[in-house]
C-alpha cells in the first residue's frame, strides 16, 4: 500500500525540526501543509528538499489543513494517508502500526484513552471534559463506541477520503468526518496511541480559547453535519 503521511502546520518553529526529522525515519512519502505561517516554518521547511510542501498564503485553519492533505493524496494516487500533528503530541514510531490497521478498516482513529502508558501524564481538564462530552454525542448519535473524538493521529484509506465533502476550516473538522464516515458505512476502528502533552498553553484562537463557546461551537457543527447526513432524521437518536 502506497502511503501519503502527512502534518499541517501553523507556526511550529519550536517543533518542526525534531518532529519532521524523526517523521522521515518510519514514513516515506511525507508532506507538511503549511497553513500561512508567519514564524520561521518555511524557512525551516527548506532544510527538508525531500518532503512534499503545500502552502496556504494565509492561515485558514486545521481543517483546511487537513482538506489539503486529503486531496493530494487522491490527486497523487496514493492508496492512504496518515495524519499526526506537529506538536509532539503524536510519537512517529507508531506510524506504520497506526498505518498497518488500514488493513482492518477504511480509518484508523489514534485513542488516548484506550490504554494508559503513563501515569503521569494528564490531559487539561477543560479539554478532556470537552472530549468527553463531544465522543458522548458521537456514541449515541452515531452508534458508535469511540474513547477519543480529536485525536489528530489517523490513517484512511483513499476510498474513504473519496466520500468526504469536508467543509469546515478549523478545529470542529472531526466531527464532519466523524459523521460522513458513518454516513457512508466506512469501517472505524481506534488503536491506543500515548497521551502527550507538551503545551497546556497552546490556545485555539479567537473566541474558540472559551471552553463553554468551543464546546457550543462543536455542537453546532455535529448538528449540521447530521441535518446534512439525514442521519439525525433516519437515526431518531438525536
Amino acid at each position: 500500500m502506497r502511503l501519503l503521511t502527512a502534518i499541517p502546520v501553523y507556526n511550529e518553529q519550536a517543533h518542526l525540526e525534531p518532529v519532521l526529522a524523526e517523521v522521515l525515519r518510519y514514513a516515506g512519502d511525507v508532506l507538511v501543509v503549511d497553513d500561512g505561517s508567519t514564524d520561521q516554518t518555511p524557512t525551516l521547511l527548506r532544510k527538508f528538499p525531500g518532503v512534499q510542501v503545500i502552502r496556504h498564503p494565509t492561515n485558514r485553519g486545521y481543517g483546511a489543513g487537513l482538506r489539503s492533505a486529503f486531496q493530494r493524496t487522491l490527486e497523487a494516487g496514493y492508496d492512504g494517508l496518515v495524519t499526526l500533528d506537529c506538536d509532539g503530541q503524536h510519537e512517529p514510531s507508531l506510524i506504520p502500526q497506526v498505518a498497518a490497521r488500514l488493513a482492518d478498516a477504511d480509518i484508523v482513529s489514534g485513542s488516548r484513552y484506550l490504554q494508559v502508558f503513563d501515569p503521569g501524564q494528564r490531559p487539561p481538564e477543560q479539554r478532556r471534559r470537552i472530549n468527553v462530552e463531544v465522543t458522548r454525542w458521537l456514541n449515541e448519535c452515531l452508534g458508535q463506541h469511540l474513547t477519543d473524538a480529536f485525536c489528530g493521529f489517523k490513517a484512511y484509506r483513499a476510498r474513504a477520503l473519496e466520500k468526504f465533502d469536508i467543509t469546515d476550516d478549523g478545529y470542529a473538522m472531526p466531527l464532519q468526518v466523524w459523521v460522513q464516515a458513518v454516513e457512508h458505512g466506512l469501517s472505524i476502528v481506534e488503536v491506543p496511541v500515548p497521551l502527550i502533552y507538551l503545551d497546556e498553553a497552546r490556545a485555539f484562537g479567537g473566541a474558540l480559547d472559551n471552553a463553554e463557546f468551543r464546546l457550543n461551537h462543536y455542537r453546532t457543527v455535529f448538528q449540521a453535519a447530521l441535518q446534512r447526513s439525514g442521519l439525525a432524521v433516519a437515526g431518531g437518536r438525536c
